[in-house]
């Protein structure tokens, strides 16, 4: 390899060092060329890249990027899976191949600011893909909102029917039931003024009565009094 090939060789993995979302070292003794092409194809599928590379040259690349963590993984056969999409899904791509074909040991990564050992890279491997965290989250968002439009569905059922129940007993005529009760309580002091008049204009009759019955007398002894004259 000359000089320019190994510039662009490390130009390039720096660009996959950059581009990745999280980066797993394994050393890959052992593999065949054939195992080596259905790792390939199954980490493709995940949006990752399996490449077997050149310790001092990646160590160059790494440098150039800032990415010191590399360089203690970079010690004997390495190979880099650069995950640029499901990180879980990339790394039970490569545990579901180890298991079928066991050769493969890994060595360490990194996901994001965060170092993976074996027990981390094989916690993550168990993870659900993002495809079936999508699809459980949407689930999760969606269920509360079901229940809340059913509920919303029920209560405007139950208003309607109460609703109709109150105009079959003849409640909603725009009369409020109350009124006539307080019609009839504003209208009995009304009809009792009318007796308090019936007392007040037999009083000065009964006096118009006894009057004639005082001048009576008076009358009399006049008539008397003449007739006393007259003999």
């Amino acid at each position: 390899m000359n000089r320019e090939e190994k510039s662009a060789t490390i130009q390039e993995i720096a660009a996959q060092i950059e581009g990745a979302e999280a980066i797993f070292a394994v050393d890959y003794r052992g593999i065949s060329v054939p195992q080596a092409a259905e790792l390939r194809g199954a980490l493709r599928e995940t949006d990752s890249s399996f490449r077997i590379v050149k310790n001092r040259l990646t160590k160059l690349a790494a440098t150039r990027v800032g990415e010191e963590r590399l360089a203690e993984l970079l010690v004997g056969p390495t190979a880099l899976t650069f995950v640029r999409g499901d990180t879980a899904a990339a790394a039970k791509a490569i545990t579901t191949f180890n298991k079928t074909h066991d050769v493969l040991t890994y060595k360490g990564g990194y996901m994001g600011e965060t170092a993976l050992d074996d027990a981390g890279f094989q916690s993550i491997a168990k993870l659900p893909t993002r495809e079936v965290l999508i699809g459980q989250f949407a689930g999760v968002v969606a269920s509360p909102l079901t229940g809340l439009v059913r509920g919303l569905n029920a209560l405007i059922q139950g208003l309607a029917t109460q609703l109709g129940q109150i105009a079959e007993q003849g409640l909603v005529t725009g009369e409020a039931p109350a009124a006539p009760a307080a019609a009839e309580q504003a209208e009995a002091p009304a009809e009792e003024a009318p007796a308090a008049e019936e007392t007040s204009t037999e009083e000065p009759t009964a006096e118009a009565d006894e009057a004639p019955a005082d001048e009576a007398p008076a009358e009399d002894t006049t008539s008397e009094d003449s007739n006393e004259e007259e003999g």
